[in-house]
């Protein structure tokens, strides 16, 4: 990335009329997109393409590879990091990055402080079982980091609709539903029955023998006959908190200018 010095020479080249600032645009996408550590490349410029920063994902990196990217990330302007699938050994190591929140229900770490909710609604976690809230528990916590007020609704199985049809005032007033579950994964047609917002659906890995690792759950939520369903990959939390957020934010839009800077292909 352009140090103050550099960054302060280039935009006084665009000042003084020495360099068009077309060419300087192009210089600050291609610093963007260029991080270099060997072992990673930090993707500085992915919040400003997606308009959600760059997540790490914690499983098969090293603590101290996950330190170094995280620091890179937040010293190049990224003010919060995300880590996903963080064991509970490699977070104690990272309590060194100061700031540093490790949830092991989630198994989810994150570097800096969840912002203020400012999405349009609320986003609801309906989880059918106990068994269950690993995933859960990533879904609601990646939503809250990408500042969506979250509600959950925890062992609301078909199993026991009546559970379910008690919190039916809450899943109406939702702007997004995720239902996660495992077994036969009935729970996200149900609540695609009832609710106008869109819903995902999180299959789990739990369940007995034929459920085949959540293979039997994620079928039955593809085959959903409920409107506005949409499904995500087995035991995926992390994916449904992040599209939850961008549907409750309708108004994050990627940077015009940054897509139509020359060579820039769409």
């Amino acid at each position: 990335m352009l140090d103050d010095h550099a960054l302060h020479e280039l935009l006084s080249g665009v000042k003084d009329g020495s360099l068009e600032p077309e060419k300087a645009a192009l210089l600050l996408k291609e610093q963007a997109l260029n991080g270099e550590l060997g072992y990673a490349r930090p993707d500085f410029a992915r919040s400003l393409m997606t308009g959600q920063g760059e997540v790490i994902y914690g499983a098969g990196k090293s603590a101290a590879q996950i330190a170094a990217i995280t620091r890179e990330l937040r010293h190049c302007g990224q003010e919060r990091v995300l880590i996903t699938r963080l064991s509970p050994a490699k977070a104690r190591e990272l309590e060194s990055l100061g700031d540093f929140t490790y949830d092991e229900a989630s198994s989810l770490g994150y570097a800096g402080t969840l912002p203020e909710p400012d999405g349009m609604g609320t986003v609801v976690v309906a989880c059918a079982g106990t068994s269950d809230l690993y995933a859960a528990e990533e879904a609601a916590l990646t939503a809250q980091f990408y500042g969506n007020e979250v509600t959950r609704l925890y062992d609301v199985g078909v199993a026991g609709l009546h559970r379910l049809l008690s919190q039916v005032p809450a899943l109406q007033h939702a702007a997004v539903v995720i239902a996660v579950a495992g077994m036969e994964g009935a729970l996200t047609s149900v609540i695609g029955g009832l609710v106008r917002c869109p819903v995902i659906g999180v299959p789990t890995s739990v369940g007995y023998g034929a459920s085949l690792q959540g293979m039997a759950a994620l079928l039955s939520m593809l085959n959903s006959c409920a409107t506005g369903v949409c499904v995500v990959n087995i035991d995926n939390g992390f994916g449904a908190g992040a599209l939850a957020s961008r549907i409750n934010h309708p108004q994050l839009k990627c940077a015009d200018a940054a897509l139509n800077l020359p060579g820039w292909q769409r």
